[in-house]
């Protein structure tokens, strides 16, 4: 049986920027999770020394559609197997240990991930590529690995899809945007300027946008209409290739380009295979001209 989780996860990522009586509401759902469960908005913002108006309040910057929602999500979350957290390595640690690590690192932030998805918010994005005239993708640093993946995947189903390393053009293009164009903004940490700066213009022309952060209320969230958020668990030491937040990134990127392509399924798979034979076709004439070269034919 499959629960709805999640919600003690919000609450520990969400805790530190949350209003006064916000947190005092978090604190007493972190530390008596179990009990909260049979209580009424009034009865938990009597035990936490606010009030059923304060509760509320607090669902609804969690995301959560109300209390009912984080009621049932904290009761997924006791329902699971505790988990181990994110791993990092040691001095000379063993080939099998560190193997071990990775694979459950990439597990539990996939998991996370699932958890918070907003199905309504999935589908409104998926909505928006869907009939996108132009599909912008933005990252900066190891996010940018995140969006040349985005478009690599979506010009296979024949849509229209851009990544930028240099800010510069993407601004540009950008700036050009229209209604029917869609601006995805990836930011891990969800404080890129850059990032920002560029779906604030898409914005302001009127096309639609998107952010894919760590779950929260950052610059890049700001200036988007819809936000997707990935895994907020910490990253080991060891994150140079910001490895959680990439698994996590191109598990949503993932997720909706098969959403889309479930929408257009025929269309798809005939894109697909063309796709698939013309690059068939590239390697094997590659492969006959490096046989000829082998052969002692020139280029000239």
């Amino acid at each position: 049986m499959a629960y709805m989780t999640g919600g003690l996860m919000r609450i520990k990522e969400m805790l530190s920027g949350l209003s006064p009586s916000g947190k005092k509401i978090a604190i007493y759902i972190l530390e008596n999770p179990q009990e909260i469960i049979s209580l009424t908005a009034n009865d938990l913002g009597k035990r936490s020394a606010t009030s059923g108006a304060a509760v509320i309040r607090l669902c609804k910057s969690l995301n959560l559609k109300g209390f009912h929602e984080l009621k049932i999500r904290v009761a997924g979350d006791l329902q699971k197997t505790t988990q181990a957290g994110i791993q990092d390595i040691k001095p000379n640690e063993g080939t099998m240990s560190i193997i071990e690590k990775m694979t459950n690192n990439s597990i539990q932030t996939i998991r996370e991930t699932a958890e918070l998805l907003s199905i309504d918010e999935l589908d409104r994005a998926v909505h928006l590529l869907k009939k996108a005239r132009r599909i912008h993708f933005i990252g900066v640093g190891a996010s940018s690995i995140i969006a040349h993946d985005a478009e690599q995947k979506f010009l296979r189903i024949n849509k229209n899809a851009y990544a930028f390393e240099d800010m510069h053009m993407a601004a540009t293009l950008v700036a050009n945007a229209e209604k029917n164009d869609v601006v995805v903004g990836i930011s891990f940490s969800g404080e890129t300027e850059e990032v920002a700066n560029i779906l604030e213009i898409a914005r302001e022309n009127g096309a639609g946008t998107i952010s894919l952060t760590r779950y929260g209320k950052w610059p890049v969230t700001e200036q988007a209409s819809i936000n997707l958020y990935t895994s907020a668990t910490g990253e080991p030491t060891f994150r140079s290739g910001a490895m959680s937040s990439r698994m996590s990134q191109l598990q949503v990127i993932d997720i909706l380009f098969m959403c889309v392509a479930s929408l257009e399924y025929e269309t798809s798979v005939k894109h697909l295979a063309v796709t698939k034979d013309a690059i068939e076709t590239l390697k094997l004439n590659m492969n006959k001209t490096g046989l000829s070269k082998k052969k002692g034919e020139s280029d000239s």
